[in-house]
């Protein structure tokens, strides 16, 4: 019996944002899922208007995945995470052990499958896409909490508009121009 699946499976347990108070929690799953659909949406741009070959569907895996080793550390808190450079190195090594241990839970003819997705190459595009991604999600979470009348996000938002745009990837500037806004808004401006 393997437990990977039971494992990934809990990110639905894992909030996000808890140090801020939160008009709408979000969860793990929640958050992959956006990631995917954000990344999916950077890569077509890439390749659409940029004239990249990134592999799309691969970026969209990797979003699915990008947060799986929380599902044994929790959800650290940026500014806990980022505190300090030995702190956010410590951390690395947490989630590498964590990636690890969540292999362990795979059968050994799958892990060549899932290693790339536990352990991706952070000096591909395709993961600095999914990172955008996740940078994205972020900002638009915090639009949505101003939208809702939630100061509480005022400056982490302002905070993740810079990062991303730090990021010098015009196809995340792209999306930040052309779908962010939106995220704000009532449904019934959006009808």
């Amino acid at each position: 019996m393997f437990h990977f699946y039971a494992y990934m499976s809990r990110m639905k347990l894992i909030r996000r944002w808890g140090l801020r108070r939160n008009t709408c929690p979000e969860n793990d799953a929640e958050h992959s899922l956006q990631v995917a659909m954000i990344a999916h949406c950077l890569a077509v741009i890439h390749n659409t208007r940029y004239g990249g070959h990134v592999d799309v569907g691969r970026v969209v895996i990797l979003g699915v995945y990008h947060e799986a080793a929380e599902v044994v550390t929790g959800d650290l808190a940026a500014p806990i995470k980022y505190f300090n450079p030995g702190i956010k190195t410590a951390f690395k090594q947490i989630e590498r052990m964590a990636s690890e241990q969540l292999m362990g839970y795979l059968p050994e003819d799958l892990k060549p499958e899932y290693a790339p997705l536990l352990f991706p190459r952070e000096d591909s595009l395709e993961w600095r896409l999914v990172k955008a991604a996740d940078k994205i999600s972020a900002y638009v979470k915090c639009e949505e909490e101003a939208g809702y009348g939630n100061a509480e996000f005022e400056s982490a938002r302002s905070v993740i508009r810079r990062q991303i745009a730090g990021m010098d990837l015009p196809e995340a500037e792209d999306f930040m121009r052309e779908f962010a806004p939106s995220f704000s808004l009532p449904l019934d401006a959006l009808n």
